[in-house]
């Protein structure tokens, strides 16, 4: 009996400041999985910069691939498909990652597989365990806040959205007050240890009969905070500041989403997203889940798996291969690409 050949997808992402290449086996495990940070680059301008990123982009992409085929040890005739984040994100930087994967797409004739890069986000848990469907998400990055509901494989449904500042974005606007280098998100969290939630800043929307998030109320709140200090020549605690910044955010994050995993009746949920690194708030969230609903399942990928990187694409090309997703070479980035609404959002 011939041996099933393993499936191989090829994984492209570059929507934002990583440039990473993957090589994934099946849909679950991880052959290879080069990142190219840009975090030195950024840092000095407090942020990321498009024009940078893409630069960075297009001097890594290449070497990226060919080390993660190195890593992998397979040829270009081992894989299945060709794999590669087109939307949301940096237009540039996506556009690199684009151009790579069709380019090998076209030169030994595979399937191209287009992935939504939130998607991808989600199913880097999947590199965990199985996911159980229905299932809930909640996606918490540097520009995107979103409760996900997921019927199904490969199905998405925005539940609540953020109305303006994501999370992530909000940590980051937070550390440039601080003075803290981008990015400032684990800085925020570490800082936070040493501090006590004392200013208690608004939790906004908290008690809003809807999943909807917003931020930029907290973030003018904080620097308003801090300026007012400095006016007066008054020295307030970082740590205290740090501490009752994230206490707002993550207070906000865990009650909706508590409330909203018992309204729709899910058995899993996810935490997904860059900001799903912050200890704080996974620490936060277990415990919510212990005490108000102990049988849901709590899957959240390891903090390397949390920051963009090629294998979660790769992860979830293997569901959208299944279900038919394939791309033209006439692909193009979609750097607003987002899931649909559900009706009770628009509404």
């Amino acid at each position: 009996m011939t041996e099933k050949k393993p499936e191989l997808i090829l994984a492209f992402e570059s929507s934002c400041d990583e440039t990473s290449v993957a090589v994934v086996e099946d849909g679950v495990k991880i052959r290879s999985n080069v990142i190219a940070s840009q975090i030195n680059s950024q840092k000095r301008f407090g942020g990321v910069v498009p024009e940078v990123a893409s630069r960075h982009h297009v001097e890594q992409v290449t070497l990226c691939a060919e080390e993660a085929m190195t890593q992998a040890g397979v040829t270009y005739g081992d894989l299945t498909a060709v794999a590669v984040t087109y939307g949301p994100g940096l237009v540039g930087a996506l556009l690199i990652g684009v151009s790579a994967a069709k380019a090998v797409a076209f030169a030994h004739q595979l399937p191209l597989i287009p992935v939504n890069h939130m998607a991808g986000h989600i199913y880097a848990a999947r590199l965990v365990k199985p996911l159980v469907y229905p299932l809930m998400a909640l996606l918490v990055s540097g520009g995107h806040t979103e409760l996900v509901y997921m019927r199904g494989a490969g199905e998405f449904e925005i539940i609540g959205d953020t109305r303006d500042d994501a999370a992530g974005e909000a940590f980051d606007k937070v550390g440039r007050v601080l003075n803290l280098a981008y990015p400032a998100g684990k800085k925020i969290d570490d800082l936070s240890k040493l501090g006590q939630d004392t200013f208690n800043f608004p939790r906004a929307m908290i008690k809003d009969a809807n999943y909807d998030f917003s931020f930029s109320g907290l973030k003018s709140a904080f620097i308003n905070k801090v300026h007012n200090a400095e006016q007066r020549g008054e020295k307030l605690s970082k740590p205290d500041l740090a501490a009752s910044f994230q206490a707002s955010v993550i207070d906000v994050l865990i009650t909706k989403t508590m409330r909203v995993c018992q309204a729709y009746g899910v058995g899993q949920l996810v935490l997904a997203g860059g900001v799903a690194a912050n200890s704080a708030l996974r620490s936060a969230l277990t415990s919510a889940i212990d005490q108000e609903d102990p049988n849901l399942d709590f899957v959240v990928p390891p903090i390397r798996l949390c920051s963009d990187n090629g294998a979660m694409i790769g992860a979830a090309a293997h569901v959208m291969m299944a279900r038919g997703a394939r791309a033209d070479l006439d692909l193009n980035a979609d750097p607003s690409l987002s899931f649909a609404y559900a009706e009770e959002v628009l509404n």
